[in-house]
């Protein structure tokens, strides 16, 4: 059994698969292995993928019917034999030292999750590239040569996710910033297979993320914070959250909202549920009611109303925490009113 089990869905990445692959070979922690579950790619990834399980053993190759992301990241974990589990996207790449940091932090700490970033200085410098019409192909992160000593990281555990896990991008007079975990990227954590093994990500929806990790923090996980960027997120500039219609969008985040508030409706004592209210739920509901300005014919506006009856009946709005969701729902109570079976 590998110390690591890394999960890599693979799909239309000719192009930047062999550095992710690559930085997976660079890691100075060894006892990994790497499922690279292929997802019906129609370029040339899975020549790669033979490639790279040719010359190292521990890449380990699934081909599948296309199913999405989440079905790709479902199917590595069925066959992931690994204590902990990394998720890493096959067009972005990590640090050399991600293993070895993540899962010593993971042992001192008898974590189930270890939780760091991405550098946010090489994504924006490829977004003003892309933008300039420059090549972004080959420009490599100074960071990724850093060196760090994994005695010398500076770390905050928790027993308490809710307390540091938020959506919230405004957190400029929180003194407690920098242990914050912002956003729920499933890529920026290491995890205890143990903890995620019976959550599956949902099939074909959009922003999956989001559902699964709220799930996975109803799970009281102990949680060690590990501010070092050592993720490198490529923008995909032409992927589906850029190219995506706004009404699969919203759908997708609407799907996501009913899930996650049914399941919190459940099982959250009332600590959990508002804390998951006040720095995810509402965020989320907020998103996707924007997409509502991009609809541009009566049908998709009726499917949108749809949907938000939907959340409406089931109590999704209810107990807005902040003023700004207060108005928020008054604003999606409008547009609903008259077209849903509860008296809004």
């Amino acid at each position: 059994m590998p110390a690591v089990s890394i999960i890599i869905p693979v799909y239309n990445v000719e192009k930047y698969l062999r550095r992710c692959l690559d930085s997976v070979l660079n890691q100075t922690f060894k006892d990994w292995e790497a499922i690279c579950v292929n997802d019906g790619s129609p370029d040339g990834s899975a020549a790669i993928l033979s490639e790279y399980s040719a010359r190292d053993s521990r890449f380990k190759v699934v081909n599948k019917e296309n199913g999405g992301l989440s079905d790709a990241r479902n199917a590595g974990m069925k066959i992931a034999t690994g204590e902990y589990v990394l998720y890493v996207d096959s067009d972005d790449f990590i640090h050399p030292q991600t293993l070895e940091i993540t899962y010593a932090l993971a042992q001192r700490d008898n974590s189930d999750i270890v939780s760091f970033t991405y550098d946010r200085i090489y994504r924006p410098q490829l977004m003003v590239r892309h933008k300039l019409g420059l090549s972004t192909d080959d420009i490599v992160p100074s960071r990724i040569y850093k060196k760090y000593n994994v005695s010398h990281v500076k770390t905050l555990t928790t027993d308490d996710v809710f307390a540091y896990a938020t959506e919230s991008a405004h957190n400029a007079f929180n003194p407690n910033k920098k242990w914050l975990i912002k956003h729920c990227q499933v890529w920026k954590n290491l995890y205890r297979r143990d903890l995620i093994a019976d959550t599956p990500f949902i099939k074909g929806i959009l922003f999956e993320d989001f559902p699964w990790w709220s799930a996975i923090m109803l799970k009281k996980p102990r949680v060690t914070i590990c501010p070092l960027p050592l993720y490198f997120y490529i923008p995909n500039f032409g992927g589906i959250v850029l190219s995506a219609k706004q009404l699969r969008i919203l759908q997708s985040l609407c799907d996501g909202l009913k899930a996650s508030y049914l399941l919190y409706k459940e099982k959250a004592d009332d600590y959990q549920m508002q804390q998951w209210s006040e720095k995810f739920k509402w965020f989320f509901i907020k998103w996707a009611f924007r997409k509502v300005k991009y609809l541009d014919n009566n049908e998709d506006i009726e499917i949108a109303v749809k949907r938000f009856c939907e959340l409406e009946q089931i109590g999704t709005f209810d107990n807005p925490t902040t003023k700004w969701a207060k108005k928020l729902r008054c604003d999606i109570r409008k547009f609903i009113k008259g077209k849903c079976k509860k008296n809004v």
